[in-house]
């Protein structure tokens, strides 16, 4: 599977460089009496940290979850997660898997940096952490950029612009959440993938997009062959309404069938229309034929 691109906008566009995370720990070791600067790393009690309610990525493999906190066990948090300071607590805004592996790993603190930000940053932030480090699924980033465009306000281009994604981009990622519930879980399962979604996703009959779903499932169609079974089965327009005639013109529809004594059928509407009288027999015509050769 080919490797999802990064945002255009890194973390360093909102974080302090690391060389200036690593000085900021040097110089509170070395002078614990020192004020801490902005920006700086501190040692937070890991219970004093909540999870953010509008974090992007909503699944977390045990099994990572596990190795990571043996990593922690053995060599600690070597990356500081980012929160935001919520009365006299904290809520994570970039790093949860760090901070519950490093419950996991009984941990009685955790470096972290903290920040005063509105909640466009935060979200903005917690965006921009999953999604450079391919943990989120393209159901979760879409979740997570109409979270972000629905809690501040946003419009695609605004989110575009914010996480350096052209607009078409955030556009193709927000269709996939018209998708039915079973297959948004299917792409969040690893069942399909974002390709085979926002294939799908382009299909506007159910039905068809239904099928075609149920078919990827079952015979493990590649994007490609899924796209060629959509090409092949043309979608069903949908058929216009038949325009209503007046009342009245039923009268007038009977007086045809009674003069002709045929059967006669108006279809159209009061500006245009067709009346079409069907015969079944020679004699019909004939009779037709006499009717008016008389007029």
């Amino acid at each position: 599977m080919a490797k999802k691109m990064g945002l255009g906008r890194g973390l360093s566009a909102i974080l302090p460089d690391v060389e200036e995370v690593v000085e900021s720990v040097e110089a509170q070791e070395a002078d614990k009496a020192a004020v801490v600067p902005a920006d700086a790393v501190c040692e937070i009690p890991v219970g004093e940290i909540d999870p953010n309610r509008n974090q992007p990525r909503k699944n977390f493999d045990d099994d990572a979850l596990l190795a990571l906190a043996e990593s922690i066990r053995h060599s600690g948090v070597l990356s500081p997660i980012l929160v935001a300071r919520e009365g006299k607590r904290y809520t994570i805004i970039a790093g949860e898997r760090r901070w519950r592996a490093a419950r996991i790993a009984n941990l009685e603190t955790i470096p972290a940096i903290v920040r005063d930000w509105d909640e466009i940053k935060k979200q903005e932030a917690a965006l921009i952490e999953n999604i450079q480090r391919e943990n989120l699924n393209a159901i979760e980033e879409a979740q997570g950029i109409r979270a972000l465009m629905d809690e501040c306000a946003l419009t695609q281009e605004a989110v575009a612009e914010r996480l350096g994604r052209s607009r078409p981009a955030i556009a193709n990622l927000l269709r996939l959440l018209t998708l039915p519930k079973k297959m948004q879980s299917a792409v969040i399962e690893g069942s399909i993938t974002a390709g085979h979604a926002r294939v799908l996703a382009g299909i506007a009959s159910r039905e068809q997009q239904a099928n075609l779903f149920a078919k990827t499932l079952q015979f493990g169609w590649s994007v490609r062959q899924l796209e060629a079974a959509a090409k092949q089965s043309p979608e069903k327009k949908p058929q216009k309404p038949k325009a209503v005639l007046p009342v009245e013109y039923e009268e007038l529809t009977e007086r045809l069938r009674n003069a002709t004594g045929l059967k006669v059928k108006m279809e159209g509407s009061e500006k245009k229309g067709k009346i079409v009288l069907t015969y079944e027999s020679a004699d019909e015509l004939q009779r037709l034929w006499d009717m008016i050769g008389q007029e």
